[in-house]
């Protein structure tokens, strides 16, 4: 019996012991979910110092996804040093809706809201499929990095660089690029109780379409999102521990109530003043 006893307060002792190192791990070491809810804050001070002006607000929780990715595409040299302009498309909301956000994040500030439409293949009033395939006339889900422009049978149009790998890499070799087109319209919505659709690319209004594709051509990001488990999941520049996010916040760029210097690029500035 005696012996018995003495094993019970022996696992009892050891018990004890793991206990203890669990607790003092957790406290030397803050947890991830720590981190990120860290991160969270930060991100959500960002988007609080946006001036929407007379737009609507993009929902916070695709800022905070769009925002990430920016960073990491920064951090990773992908973008220009010139322009800090992030372009967001919504394609979780209805077509009929301004769903395109151009911000300019040197500035604080929303140069545009407005119509975008998606891809034939991937659905009607609502984006509801996703592709990275040839002739699916399908909208690809993802981070772009914007090109230089060229004169095709839209007019003025800005070539697309795909970032994520099996989600939309093919963008250029399917001639997935930004440009203008007339059923981009409130009138076209009106008549058709739908905004018109285009073969995959991210068409915009041929109105708005030379000063957007000006303002944003050149090495900036286009970030086009969906709520969609498997990408968001899996999507490189979601995921990758953002080193740019870590020295943003050590930095405290956006706590300090300085003035921001104008941006001098003309672009930015002739879409700023619409």
């Amino acid at each position: 019996m005696r012996k018995r006893n003495r094993v019970k307060n022996w696992l009892a002792a050891l018990l004890l012991l793991f206990v203890f190192t669990i607790d003092s791990k957790a406290e030397n070491n803050p947890d991830k979910a720590q981190t990120t809810k860290t991160s969270t804050e930060h991100i959500s001070t960002v988007y609080q110092k946006i001036n929407f002006c007379r737009f609507n607000k993009l929902n916070p929780q695709v800022f905070e996804t769009a925002y990430r990715g920016y960073l990491n595409l920064k951090g990773a040299g992908k973008l220009s040093d010139e322009k800090e302009i992030l372009s967001v498309a919504d394609y979780s909301l209805s077509s009929n809706v301004p769903r395109l956000w151009i911000i300019d994040l040197h500035n604080n500030k929303v140069l545009q809201n407005t119509y975008v439409a998606h891809g034939q293949g991937t659905g009607e009033e609502f984006a509801e499929h996703f592709s990275n395939k040839e002739n699916s006339h399908q909208s690809s889900l993802g981070f772009y990095v914007t090109g230089e422009t060229y004169n095709g049978g839209h007019g003025l149009s800005l070539y697309l660089f795909g970032m994520d790998n099996q989600y939309n890499s093919a963008a250029y070799s399917r001639s997935v690029v930004m440009h203008g087109a007339s059923y981009v319209s409130e009138s076209f919505i009106q008549q058709n109780q739908r905004l018109g659709r285009s073969w995959g690319c991210p068409a915009i209004s041929e109105e708005l379409a030379p000063e957007i594709i000006n303002c944003l051509k050149g090495g900036t990001c286009l970030f086009i999102y969906h709520n969609d488990k498997n990408y968001l999941t899996n999507s490189y520049w979601l995921n990758k521990k953002s080193k740019q996010l870590e020295n943003e916040m050590e930095k405290g760029k956006f706590e300090l109530n300085l003035p921001q210097p104008t941006v001098g690029n003309e672009d930015v500035q002739m879409l700023s003043a619409q």
